[in-house]
């Protein structure tokens, strides 16, 4: 992915530096004045990262923040107005990949305690309840700590440009002319009794047998339009095609 560069002014410079020795500066913004300090020397994403032990997402987003609004407004975080925190597709696409990988170094799985944290700290968002955690979890049906989990590459900038590519696709206003549909596809086996089973009356119990036969199989789509509330599953014989009217 090409770097994408800036340069700041001799003013600019010196807001940095009198920033980071006259203010009490807290952690996220001593890491983002860095982070364009940095770039602006030429330094690489991924230099960056290791250079401050921060994700390439926060990298992304402050050097984003700094070209779309201006030094001040990439350092600071908007004043906050006390309303309930609000998470957006985005948000919640990034905690759940984060909880797709392994956990922290000297941690042996993910706690909602460790995932509302470290959710913090890669400053994938400002802040989240452990409640809220759960919520998205149950949402996408996830036990971190229960089973070992498929597990997707590290968060990177190519990773993130890819995921917002789609989730901008999630976002699309209704178009009847360009639908937005979402499918998927899983073969099933059809599976058939090998000998007659016997079913269960009252004072006696049902029997069957453990072997079975094979009838061949089907692949079964499902495709969802969710912007008009649209569902449909169609069993085919063959996976080449599915048609959705």
């Amino acid at each position: 992915m090409p770097l994408i560069p800036i340069k700041l002014s001799i003013k600019e410079l010196e807001t940095i530096k009198k920033f980071l020795k006259e203010k009490p500066v807290d952690s996220r913004s001593f890491i983002r004045a860095h982070i364009i300090k940095f770039r602006h020397h030429g330094k690489g994403t991924q230099e960056i990262c290791e250079l401050l032990d921060t994700s390439p997402r926060n990298v992304t987003n402050t050097i984003n923040n700094y070209l779309d609004f201006g030094l001040n407004r990439a350092l600071a975080d908007d004043p906050r107005s006390g309303r309930p925190v609000l998470f957006d597709a985005r948000d919640t696409a990034n905690i759940v990949a984060m909880v797709c990988t392994d956990p922290p170094e000297g941690f042996a799985r993910w706690t909602l305690e460790l995932i509302a944290g470290e959710s913090v700290n890669r400053d994938l968002v400002n802040s989240i309840s452990t409640s809220k955690v759960q919520v998205i979890l149950q949402e996408h049906d996830l036990k971190p700590w229960r089973e070992k989990m498929w597990c997707i590459p590290s968060l990177n900038d190519e990773y993130i440009e890819r995921m917002e590519d789609v989730l901008k696709v999630y976002e699309r206003k209704y178009n009847p002319k360009k639908p937005v549909v979402c499918i998927d596809e899983k073969p099933v086996a059809l599976i058939g009794d090998k000998h007659e089973r016997v079913q269960g009356t009252p004072g006696k119990v049902g029997k069957k047998d453990y072997e079975y036969k094979r009838n061949g199989s089907v692949n079964v789509f499902c495709a969802v339009e969710p912007l008009k509330g649209k569902y449909i599953n169609r069993v085919t014989e063959d996976v080449k095609y599915f048609v959705y009217d």
